[in-house]
C-alpha cells in the first residue's frame, strides 16, 4: 500500500487559494472616478489611503507619516559637535592632570613645561597636534591623552565603516594593522574596477578576509560602494552643518587621528573614489539637528546617513513626480526605516495595483491608465445602486424582477432558441427534443462494444442536452425605446461643482438601460464647443472640456440621427446642462461661439428642437443652474416641444434622470 506524506506547498503560490479579491479596492477607486477623477488619479488616491476593509493595512500616506516621525526623532537625538565636546573635555583633563603633577616641582623645567601648556592654541585639533610629541610628566595625563587619540581614531573610522568602533575597543596594535591592510585592499579593488579588471571572485576573497568589518554583509562591490559612499557623504554633510570654526576644528581632529593611525593617505584615496562613483548623494549639503545631547562623529554620521535614506524614501512614497510607480519604492529601505509590518503593507498595496491589471479591471495604453469594460460595468452598477438608494421606496419598484413576463406576454407557441434570446425557456419541448434525438442517435453498447438496443425514451439511460434541443416560448414584442442622454461637458460644469454628478448619472443610466432594458438603444452625447458620442469605456475617464461654448445645436443633430436609425422605437431625449446654448455649427461644420448667445445660435438650436417635436420626441431638460437666460431658454423649449423641465440639486441629479426614464417606460407599457 502506498504511503503519502503531507506538508506545506512550496512550489510557488498556493494553487488552491481563492482568487485575490479586488472588488473592494475597485469600488473604492470607483468612488473617486464617480466624483470626477481620472482612473490614474483614483488609483493613486486609493494607494495613498490604503486598502479599505483590511485591518492594519496602511496606505502610502500612513507610511509617509511614519517616515516623517522618524526624521523628527533622528533630528532630536542630539548635536553634531559631540566629538568636539568630548575631545575638549579629555584634553582639558589631561592638561589639568599634567599641571597638578608640575605644580609641586620648583624646577625651571617644570615652569617651562607650564609655559608650554599656557601657549597651546585654543583650537583643539592644533593643541592635540602640538602635544603629540610632548613628553608627559604625569602618567595619568599620558593615559588620558592616549584615550583621547584612541577615541578620535575609533570615532573617525566608525564614521566611515559602521561598526568599526566595536572592533577597535581592545586597542590591539594588530587590529590597527589589519585595518590598514583592509583599506589598502579595498582601494586596490576599487582601482581594478575602474580599469575594468575587477571580478566577483576578487570581491568574495576580500569579504572572506575582511567581512567582519562590514556588518551589513554586501553581496558585491556595488553594494559595498553604496554603503560606504552613503556614510562618507553623511560625514561630509556633518562637516557642512557645523559653524566654520567647528568645521575647521573637527576636520583637523579627524586628519590628526588618521595621521596618527597611518591611514590618512588610504582614507583620502577612498573618499575621492567614493565621491567620484556616487556624486548624486548630496555631498556638502548641510543638515539641521535640534537635539541637546552631544553625538560622536560615528553616531552623528549614522544619524545623517539614515536621514538621507529617509529623504529618498519620503520622495518615493510621495509619488509626486512624473511617471511615479509603486516599483520605485525600495523595499529594503522601507524595512530598514519602518520595519517588517511596513514591508507587508507595501506588498499589499503593490498587489492591489498588479491584481487590478491582472484580473482585467485596468489596462495601460500609451502610458495612460484606463478602466476596462469589465470595470466600467461594475462602476456603472455602483452608480446605479447609489441612485436607487436615493429613490423613495414607493417610487423604486422591483427592478431585479426576473419573472416570465419580463420580455412580454406569452403567445402560446414556442420556437428554437437563438443566441441573445431573453424569452422564457420551454422546458417540456426542450427535454422532449433531447429524448427524441438520443433515441435516434445514441445506441447502447454491450461490453464487447456491439450495439444492443437504443436508448429508451423513458430516460432510464439519462438525457444529454444539446444546444439544438433548446426552445423558448414566443412572447409579444414589447415596445423598445431609443434613448439619448445629452450631457454638458463645458468648463462651467466644473466651476459650479456639478460635473461629478453628471458623470455619475451618465454611468447609472447607461447601466440601467443595458442591464435591465437591453432592447432599448441608448446613446450618450457629450457637448461643449462641439458634440460627440461617448462610449461606455470612455465615460469613466471622461473629463470636462476647458473650452468656450455650449453647442446644444450639434448635440441635438447627433441625437436626431440616432432616433432616425430606430424609427420604430419610442424616442426619449434627456438633456443635462447648466447653461443656455452659446455655440452652433456653421454650414462648413465649424463651431461658432458667442456670449451672450447670438440670434443665429438660438434660431438654429430651436430648429433642432422643432425637428425633435416632429419626430414625436419630448425633450426633458435638467437644469443645474438658475441663470435667467437659461430659465428663459428651457421654458421656450418646453413650450414648443411639450417636454418637462427639472431643476434638481446636483446630488439628486441621478435620481431625477433615472426616475424620468422609468416614468416614460411605465407610461408606454
Amino acid at each position: 500500500m502506498s504511503r503519502y506524506r503531507y506538508g506545506a506547498y512550496h512550489d510557488g503560490p498556493d494553487p488552491l487559494a481563492p482568487p485575490y479579491d479586488v472588488r473592494d479596492a475597485l469600488d473604492a477607486m470607483g468612488d473617486s472616478v464617480l466624483e470626477g477623477n481620472r482612473p490614474d488619479d483614483a488609483l493613486r488616491e486609493l494607494l495613498r489611503r490604503g486598502l479599505p476593509g483590511a485591518e492594519g493595512r496602511r496606505g502610502l500616506d500612513d507610511l509617509l507619516r511614519q517616515v516623517r516621525e522618524r526624521q523628527r526623532a533622528l533630528r532630536d537625538r542630539g548635536r553634531l559637535d559631540g566629538t568636539l565636546e568630548q575631545a575638549r573635555a579629555l584634553l582639558d583633563t589631561a592638561i589639568g592632570q599634567e599641571r597638578a603633577e608640575l605644580f609641586p616641582d620648583p624646577s625651571d623645567e617644570a615652569r617651562l613645561r607650564e609655559a608650554e601648556l599656557d601657549t597651546l592654541p585654543r583650537d583643539t585639533s592644533q593643541a592635540i597636534r602640538r602635544l603629540s610629541d610632548y613628553d608627559w610628566r604625569s602618567a595619568a595625563a599620558r593615559e588620558t591623552f592616549e584615550r583621547l587619540k584612541d577615541l578620535l581614531r575609533r570615532d573617525v573610522l566608525d564614521a566611515q565603516f559602521q561598526g568599526m568602533k566595536q572592533a577597535l575597543q581592545t586597542q590591539d596594535p594588530q587590529m590597527m594593522e589589519r585595518v590598514k591592510d583592509m583599506m589598502a585592499a579595498l582601494n586596490e579593488m576599487l582601482d581594478k574596477d575602474a580599469r575594468g579588471e575587477h571580478t566577483q571572485d576578487d570581491f568574495d576573497r576580500f569579504m572572506q578576509e575582511y567581512g567582519d568589518f562590514f556588518p551589513d554583509q554586501p553581496q558585491d562591490l556595488e553594494e559595498l560602494v553604496d554603503s560606504l559612499a552613503r556614510r562618507a557623504a553623511a560625514m561630509d554633510r556633518l562637516l557642512a552643518s557645523l559653524s566654520p570654526e567647528q568645521r575647521e576644528e573637527l576636520a583637523g581632529l579627524m586628519e590628526q587621528a588618521m595621521q596618527d593611525a597611518g591611514l590618512a593617505m588610504e582614507m583620502s584615496r577612498l573618499n575621492d573614489a567614493l565621491r567620484a562613483r556616487r556624486p548624486e548623494l548630496g555631498w556638502g549639503s548641510p543638515e539641521r539637528m535640534t537635539g541637546e545631547d552631544p553625538l560622536g562623529v560615528g553616531d552623528a554620521t549614522t544619524a545623517l546617513a539614515e536621514l538621507a535614506d529617509l529623504a529618498e524614501l519620503e520622495a518615493a512614497l510621495g509619488q509626486d513626480y512624473p511617471g511615479a510607480r509603486m516599483d520605485d519604492i525600495d523595499e529594503a529601505a522601507v524595512r530598514r526605516a519602518l520595519g517588517r509590518q511596513a514591508v507587508d503593507d507595501l506588498a499589499e498595496l503593490r498587489r492591489i495595483e498588479k491584481e487590478l491589471e491582472r484580473q482585467g479591471y485596468l489596462q495601460r495604453k500609451r502610458g495612460k491608465l484606463e478602466l476596462t469594460p469589465k470595470a466600467v460595468r461594475r462602476l456603472g452598477e455602483t452608480a446605479l445602486r447609489r441612485v436607487f438608494a436615493q429613490l423613495e421606496a414607493g417610487r423604486r419598484g422591483d427592478h431585479d424582477q426576473r419573472d416570465a413576463g419580463q420580455a412580454g406576454e406569452l403567445t402560446g407557441s414556442s420556437r428554437e432558441w437563438r443566441f441573445g434570446d431573453e424569452q422564457p425557456l420551454d422546458v417540456v419541448r426542450t427535454i422532449g427534443n433531447a429524448i427524441h434525438r438520443n433515441a435516434m442517435e445514441r445506441p447502447v453498447l454491450s461490453l464487447d462494444k456491439t450495439p444492443l438496443e437504443r436508448a429508451r425514451p423513458n430516460g432510464s439511460n439519462g438525457v444529454r442536452l444539446s444546444v439544438d434541443d433548446f426552445e423558448v416560448h414566443e412572447t409579444e414584442r414589447r415596445t423598445a425605446a431609443a434613448v439619448c442622454l445629452l450631457v454638458d461637458l463645458s468648463y462651467s460644469m466644473v466651476l459650479r461643482g456639478t460635473w461629478a454628478a453628471a458623470k455619475q448619472t451618465t454611468l447609472a443610466l447607461h447601466t440601467l438601460v443595458t442591464s435591465k432594458y437591453p432592447q432599448d438603444a441608448i446613446q450618450i452625447i457629450g457637448f461643449s464647443n462641439y458634440a460627440r458620442v461617448l462610449h461606455p469605456t470612455e465615460m469613466t475617464g471622461l473629463d470636462w472640456d476647458m473650452v468656450q461654448g455650449t453647442n446644444l445645436h450639434h448635440a441635438l443633430m447627433i441625437a436626431g440621427r440616432h432616433l432616425d436609425k430606430h424609427p420604430d422605437f419610442e424616442p426619449i431625449v434627456l438633456v443635462v446642462t447648466d447653461g443656455e446654448p452659446t455655440a452652433h455649427l456653421r454650414s462648413d461644420g465649424r463651431s461658432v461661439f458667442d456670449y451672450p448667445p447670438s440670434a443665429d445660435t438660438l434660431v438654429l438650436t430651436m430648429a433642432e428642437v422643432d425637428k425633435m417635436t416632429r419626430r414625436g420626441a419630448s425633450l426633458n431638460v435638467f437644469m443645474l443652474a438658475d441663470d435667467r437666460r437659461l430659465v428663459s431658454f428651457v421654458e421656450e423649449v418646453a413650450r414648443r416641444n411639450g417636454g418637462r423641465v427639472f431643476a434638481p440639486d446636483a446630488e439628486r441629479l441621478g435620481e431625477y434622470v433615472v426616475s424620468d426614464y422609468l416614468r416614460v417606460r411605465r407610461g408606454r407599457r
